[in-house]
């Protein structure tokens, strides 16, 4: 029998504003804890929420660039429910007239394009923090967070593997860096992501779910889903029935272990929130929003392929990280080879960044860059030493030209230099000789890196070859 694996995501955004959604309190992270709050967002009696407009007009902005239909009225709704991080014992959340609904996000998977249906973009506040200290027997609650402008993005079930699942958080996460809505940093909370998971015998037909919590990054909710596909495909082969529940990611153990029963709407016994009153977008409104969106992904991927003749993975590559895509541009702008700028930073640059290292963090201006690339174009460097050359610039943040002159590794494109190492290299090397006038060409190839082992690579290869060719059809 075949079974259909079916995933949801549910992502929760935290916004960049400088104060909280409902007051006046600063979002700023790494305060110390309790040091960020106010009657409102400890839920004191008699306090009173407030709206940040600016909160409003991103949540539009996220709604639009997902392409959701905005709602011409909509209004905050009370989500019950008693936990030690929620002072009012309820959150202020949307229930059934959210900001926006029915929305999309193209992603490709095995090369063609599959849509994901986005169900609803809503508005809520964040929670506080539950600290839990090892050997003591209480938690402590930081309310830093509570009041802090949440957006939740649900996708449809439309998506029916872990890689799918990972490509929709991959090309989401992009759309978000460029609306500047949010630092999308996992590591600090800023954004989460809870999965819902199903396995059925029709790929049409939901099976019993379990959503899945504490995945702290997209490589864990990749690795989730796979054990979750691998946990009830097995049980249902086996005749098992599968609880409806809430499951937490063990990232170390790599499984999933039960939490509770997973709850429905009935359960949080939503109801109006009597303190916000609703609102209404005007056409004029969503027109001003729509209009201050930036260049997207998507659009910026097609203009860089046209623009500048790079291929579509190297473009698609490149407009996924924004501060990537920015530094190419402006590299162009000095040095006008788009594929060169490119093939740098997709390999070497790349591999020198990380999730908590992008390219801003790196000791490497777009100047130096360039200034390395043109000291490759005049023969001062060759290609291979440049990339020492790139690491110690990365390592020391010192320009290319110190680096050369300190290491030594400026190119040699002294004829009579590279003639004497040349002749060495031959005398040798006697089977390689006869083999290349044998006819086999591979042989020039290990010569070539000969002479290069025996200049330290500092030799120009164009002039190296040029002269072994011309030695080695004298004789």
């Amino acid at each position: 029998m075949k079974y259909y694996p079916i995933i949801g995501l549910e992502v929760h955004l935290e916004l960049n504003t400088e104060s909280k959604v409902f007051c006046g309190c600063s979002t700023q992270f790494g305060s110390a804890p309790n040091s960020q709050v106010c009657p409102v967002c400890l839920g004191l009696p008699g306090s009173l929420p407030v709206l940040n407009k600016t909160a409003l007009t991103y949540a539009l902005k996220v709604a639009l660039a997902l392409n959701c239909e905005i709602a011409d009225f909509t209004k905050f709704d009370r989500k019950n429910y008693f936990y030690p991080d929620l002072p009012k014992s309820y959150q202020i959340s949307q229930y059934d007239k959210p900001l926006s609904k029915a929305g999309w996000l193209d992603i490709e998977t095995n090369g063609a394009l599959k849509r994901i249906g986005i169900t609803r973009v809503h508005q809520e506040e964040d929670t506080g923090k539950l600290l839990h200290k090892e050997g003591v027997a209480m938690s402590l609650v930081d309310f830093n967070r509570s009041g802090i402008p949440l957006l939740e993005i649900v996708s449809e079930p439309d998506m029916n593997s872990a890689e799918e699942a990972y490509e929709y958080l991959t090309r989401l996460k992009a759309i978000l860096e460029y609306l500047d809505v949010s630092d999308c940093d996992m590591e600090k909370g800023s954004l989460r992501c809870d999965a819902n998971i199903s396995i059925s015998t029709d790929p049409k037909k939901l099976g019993t779910k379990a959503e899945i919590k504490n995945m702290n990054s997209f490589k864990a909710v990749r690795s989730a889903l796979e054990h979750e596909i691998t946990r009830q495909t097995g049980m249902l082969s086996e005749g098992s029935r599968i609880i409806q529940e809430t499951r937490l990611w063990d990232d170390n153990k790599g499984i999933t272990l039960p939490m509770r029963s997973k709850e429905g709407a009935h359960d949080y016994r939503y109801f109006p929130e009597p303190d916000l009153v609703p609102f209404i977008f005007s056409s004029e409104d969503i027109k001003k929003v729509a209009d201050s969106l930036p260049e997207l992904p998507t659009a910026r991927r097609k203009r860089i392929i046209e623009q500048y003749s790079l291929s579509e993975y190297d473009a698609s590559v490149l407009t996924q990280d924004k501060d990537m895509a920015d530094y190419f541009e402006e590299a162009v702008k000095l040095y006008n080879k788009p594929k060169s700028v490119a093939n740098w930073l997709l390999s070497d640059i790349a591999a020198a960044t990380s999730s908590t290292v992008g390219i801003k963090q790196l000791n490497l201006s777009v100047g130096r860059l360039v200034e390395m690339l043109k000291m490759i174009d005049s023969g001062v460097i060759s290609g291979k030493i440049a990339k020492d050359v790139l690491a110690g610039m990365i390592d020391t943040g010192k320009p290319a030209a110190a680096i050369v002159k300190e290491k030594g590794l400026e190119q040699i494109s002294d004829d009579k230099v590279i003639e004497n190492a040349a002749d060495n290299v031959l005398r040798e090397n006697p089977k390689a000789v006869e083999d290349y006038r044998s006819g086999k060409a591979t042989a020039l190839t290990f010569l070539v890196g000969q002479l290069m082992r025996h200049t330290k690579g500092k030799a120009n290869p164009a002039i190296a070859n040029k002269i072994l060719i011309k030695k080695l059809g004298a004789s």
